[in-house]
């Protein structure tokens, strides 16, 4: 059992999220994932960026499902729950649902994990095997262990197979068979996605939540359409988390070398209590002119309290925040706020308007002729050097 870690601010009674924007991709459940993290108090940007798409209608599920009946596959892997009631249900509207669960019946019947077999027991068979974890990986090294030399195994699809998975079993000398019962297609509206996009490139999302690798590949897809996949890596591999329900669909991530974060158990409510333990814990408290201040993605906790804090004062706080205690220019200021061209009198509207959002104007300490500095407790270490002193 994992040890239990309160998360900074849990003990001041404000929520582990307060202060933080994350970003949704999901399709499916994205209400649910939203208020999950609404709850914890963050602000959530949502963007499906896909959608799905039933083939109930669609010729190829209909000629790959007679195919099947006509020639039995030995094995059968269900994937989703979704999916696989979809199929049926498909087959039930074509005339074939009594024909196709007599069939599935007779095959020896994989179902990935808990969801996936209560939607295979739901239509009246039982799976011969199902793996505690939901993964595919598993799912392939019991196969792969079992032997598939010879045998025809039919995979029921969701979206897009498993990296690796057909061609795997291929290897080890099976036919496969492709169920493609629906597909993962980009959303009809790209404008939320294109604001996410935006948004991580901005340094204005603190975590990005995958729940599909077909959601990583959508969302890839449109950076680099748009020119800004660079950005987007750069963004993810650095402040910005990119939280993964689980292995399959952090795959497409780590292969462009972003670090990703995933939940022992890959469900949304563990996704969920991940990122509220993940974004805390990479705020360091200062403690600043005998308060305590966290510099969160857009808000400023000061002694407990939270603090909104305009876009162009975050980007201020944060520049300070990076050395505390340091002196930074002017114009290293002015190079950090949003659109300001090279006016320095910019930095000065932001910095009172930020002096006024923090609510305590001394933590933040005019040098003259200089710039700003966040007035750093001398008695404490300062964390950018390690030392007890600050630096003028």
């Amino acid at each position: 059992m994992e040890a239990h870690v309160e998360p900074p601010g849990a003990a001041d009674g404000l929520p582990p999220l307060a202060g933080f924007t994350v970003g949704v991709t999901a399709a499916r459940r994205a209400d649910e994932l939203a208020a999950l993290l609404e709850r914890r108090g963050a602000a959530v940007l949502r963007a499906p960026s896909l959608r799905i798409m039933p083939l109930s209608d669609d010729a190829e599920l209909l000629a790959t499902t007679k195919r099947l009946l006509d020639d039995a596959p030995d094995i059968v892997v269900a994937t989703t729950a979704i999916g696989f009631r979809g199929w049926i249900e498909a087959a039930d509207g074509w005339g074939l649902g009594e024909a196709l669960l007599r069939r599935l019946g007779e095959t020896r019947l994989l179902a990935r994990g808990p969801k996936v077999r209560g939607a295979v027991r739901a239509a009246g068979l039982t799976e011969a095997w199902s793996p505690a974890s939901e993964s595919m990986a598993e799912v392939l090294e019991r196969l792969l262990a079992d032997g598939v030399e010879g045998r025809c195994v039919a995979v029921q699809l969701h979206g897009e197979p498993a990296a690796g998975f057909g061609e795997a079993l291929r290897l080890a000398g099976a036919r496969v068979v492709a169920v493609p019962v629906y597909r993962w297609m980009p959303p009809e509206d790209l404008g939320p996605v294109d604001r996410l996009l935006d948004a991580v490139c901005a340094g204005g999302l603190d975590a990005v939540t995958f729940t599909s690798a077909p959601a990583v590949a959508s969302l890839l897809d449109r950076a680099e359409q748009r020119g800004r996949l660079d950005g987007l890596l750069q963004a993810l591999r650095g402040d910005v988390l990119a939280a993964c329900v689980g292995p399959v669909t952090a795959l497409q991530l780590q292969e462009h070398d972003v670090p990703t974060r995933q939940p022992e158990r890959f469900r949304l409510g563990p996704l969920v209590q991940l990122v509220a333990r993940e974004l805390p814990a990479r705020v360091h408290p200062l403690p600043v002119a005998g308060h305590r201040v966290e510099v969160r993605g857009h808000a400023a906790v000061v002694d407990g309290r939270l603090r909104p804090v305009p876009p162009a004062g975050m980007a201020l706080l944060r520049a300070l925040a990076r050395r505390p205690g340091w002196v930074v220019g002017r114009g290293d200021l002015l190079r950090v706020l949003p659109g300001s061209g090279r006016d320095e009198h910019a930095v000065e509207t932001a910095m009172a308007r930020l002096r006024t959002a923090l609510g305590e104007p001394r933590l933040v300490q005019t040098v003259v002729k200089r710039g700003y500095r966040l007035a750093l407790d001398p008695r404490e270490p300062d964390p950018a050097d390690g030392s007890g002193t600050t630096c003028g």
